[in-house]
């Protein structure tokens, strides 16, 4: 990391404020792409450059039949790549002007990933009961994003949710329902492209402006969407599994 994330709760507060008086529209221009990445970076969100879409449903990566095409990191060292740092940003966006880019999760947030209608439903309903929602990304390959703060490194190591085995890109047919990105995961920041015929995108729903909440103030609304939209009962016991220890 090149980037310093302590002291979250007076800096949240002064970059909402300064968010709020600077928050980008979302064009597709370099101008506005440029100025939402650096929002994202403002917010504490590190970032990295990721691969874009091709001809038709092709990869600008080099690998041959890459099952996840525009949606990974150019670098195999992204974890430490990963930053904040406002001049990197720039140059990245400067120089690879097509470049999606990602945002490691783990270290300043975590990053809650439901299916679209599921996030629809429970999103409507955290926010007409008042709970404070942070930034949200909805993309048009079927999902939502609701960004949180990190639940952090717990003391027992054999207690953290391995990312690895069910929140990458490539396991999405096995893992339809929630997925909750924590260390070692990434996922696509706005603004990205999507493969595909259609101008497919990653956008923000709300802002990186908003203050990152606690994931578990909107664990029970979530998981309950999800199950409702897969045909399941909800199971709350089951989140015993997740990563609920700071």
């Amino acid at each position: 990391m090149s980037a310093e994330f302590g002291g979250r709760t007076g800096r949240q507060g002064r970059l909402s404020q300064w968010l709020r008086g600077r928050r980008p529209k979302e064009t597709t221009g370099d101008g506005g792409r440029e100025d939402l990445l650096l929002a994202a970076a403002a917010a504490g969100l590190p970032l990295a450059p990721a691969a874009y879409p091709a001809a038709g449903y092709r990869c600008s990566c080099d690998r041959v039949g890459c099952p996840t095409p525009a949606r990974h990191p150019v670098s195999f060292a992204w974890q430490t790549q990963s930053t904040t740092d406002r001049a990197q940003i720039e140059r990245w966006a400067r120089n690879q002007p097509q470049a999606n880019f990602i945002t490691a999760t783990g270290m300043v947030h975590d990053v809650l990933d439901v299916p679209l209608e599921a996030g629809r439903v429970a999103l409507a309903r955290l926010l007409a009961a008042g709970v404070e929602v942070g930034p949200v990304a909805e993309s048009d390959d079927g999902r939502m994003l609701f960004f949180t703060l990190t639940r952090g490194t717990p003391e027992d190591e054999d207690e953290w949710w391995p990312c690895e085995l069910d929140c990458h890109p490539e396991t999405m047919d096995e893992h339809p329902g929630l997925r909750w990105h924590c260390r070692g995961s990434y996922v696509l920041v706005p603004p990205a492209r999507l493969p595909g015929d259609d101008d497919r995108r990653v956008r923000w729903l709300r802002g990186p402006e908003h203050a990152l909440p606690d994931p578990l103030s909107l664990l029970e609304d979530l998981t309950d969407a999800c199950a409702r939209h897969t045909g399941e009962e909800p199971d709350h016991a089951a989140g015993s599994a997740w990563p609920l220890r700071r």
